[in-house]
């Protein structure tokens, strides 16, 4: 195992791998086998930052592929490996599951993604993923993507299944999701970062800490990756202008107010920050109350239609991406925002100006509140806007 595969934190907490994680492993494994007939008891794989991961290999073999699929017509030869999950010191719990990523040849060059026995799929709008799709995130698609090319630029059907992931996804929030079926397979890092809540603060204060010290004067506030990724693309920013506060809201914004910034820009998605306006500042879906039902009583409000209940929109994803029009869309998002700043500066007075900028899960602007000024446009965002 290289150093650095199992992540600590400074209270000296052990990381682990994520499920898109042990997916790519298992897929890269597999496809040694398959396309070179190597077998090997490690594994390497790059992550989305750039780093690699080597891993052990806990099962690999050849197959046979009428026994994986569905289609039991075709019976080349493919090849299976699996992961044990492992999820370090945080309450995960696929900690300790056993991913298994069954490969077989494709005529095309793609790679095509199936749910297998213990992952989910996706039964409602609004998601990252369409309607029928195996429930296997767009990064870790991406991590499996690029791990089999290092293996050969062949089409492959990649089959992803979980021991008892049935039963697992019960204690996720799949069910209400619209994913049936078993748990999903995803991570936007490829690495766990185990949870405690003392821990956590003390990295984002540091976090905000470098950014005071590199004299940032006009920081931006993000939940994750996502909001992360966003912000770059949106904004030319330096590189520790950006600040993820996870879902420690009321904490970073409280330490924020502490220091002399001229502005400060919240940025993320209504469904996480629509959670500020109802005065809610630990956004964790396990402490705080599902923003959806109050972005769909805002958008009835405003545009006096009906808007379908909670049940059909299931997400707030679904409701601004499948429920309304464009215009609408940017009505709703700007009416959002500025709720959100408005509880902000209510609840956290300070001498800079809260603005506020919403985005779907694609990272696309739905509509913001404030001036932006502070914030440079990427000549890429400036280009778009231009066309």
């Amino acid at each position: 195992m290289t150093e650095g595969s199992r992540e600590g934190s400074r209270e000296g907490l052990r990381g682990g791998i994520t499920t898109g994680s042990c997916a790519a492993l298992a897929a890269k494994a597999a496809a040694l086998l398959l396309f070179r007939g190597e077998r090997v008891a490690q594994i390497e794989i790059p992550l989305p930052d750039g780093s690699r991961l080597e891993w052990p290999v806990a099962t690999l073999e050849l197959c046979d592929a009428r026994a994986q699929s569905r289609d039991k017509s075709n019976s080349a030869t493919c090849a299976a490996a699996s992961i044990i999950k492992d999820a370090g010191d945080d309450p995960d719990v696929t900690h300790g599951a056993r991913i298994h990523v069954h490969l077989r040849p494709h005529a095309s060059t793609a790679l095509v993604f199936r749910a297998g026995d213990g992952v989910g799929t996706v039964t409602l709008p609004g998601l990252a993923l369409g309607v029928g799709e195996a429930a296997i995130n767009p990064v870790p698609r991406a991590m499996i993507l690029a791990a089999v090319r290092e293996v050969t630029d062949q089409g492959v059907i990649v089959t992803v299944s979980v021991d008892g992931g049935t039963e697992l996804a019960e204690k996720t929030f799949n069910p209400k999701l619209g994913i049936h079926g078993g748990i999903s397979i995803i991570g936007t890092s490829g690495r766990v970062r185990p949870f405690s809540a003392p821990a956590l603060q003390q990295s984002l204060k540091c976090a905000l800490d470098i950014c005071v010290a590199s004299h940032i004067r006009a920081p931006v506030l993000v939940p994750g990756n996502m909001g992360r990724n966003a912000a770059r693309r949106e904004f030319t920013l330096e590189p520790q202008q950006v600040v993820e506060v996870s879902n420690e809201w009321g904490y970073m914004l409280d330490l924020a107010q502490q220091h002399p910034f001229n502005a400060v820009l919240m940025l993320g998605h209504p469904g996480k920050l629509a959670k500020l306006a109802m005065g809610q500042w630990d956004t964790h879906s396990a402490r705080s109350d599902s923003g959806a039902p109050f972005v769909a009583e805002l958008a009835r409000q405003l545009l006096a239609r009906p808007i379908a209940t909670i049940t059909d929109a299931t997400t707030v994803e679904g409701l601004f991406m499948q429920q309304l029009t464009p215009a609408e869309r940017h009505q709703v998002a700007t009416t959002l925002a500025r709720k959100i700043q408005r509880s902000t500066a209510r609840t956290f007075p300070a001498a800079w100006q809260p603005r506020v900028v919403l985005i779907n899960l694609k990272g696309e602007v739905l509509g913001s509140v404030g001036d932006l000024s502070p914030w440079k446009p990427s000549v890429s965002s400036t280009s778009e806007n231009a066309l």
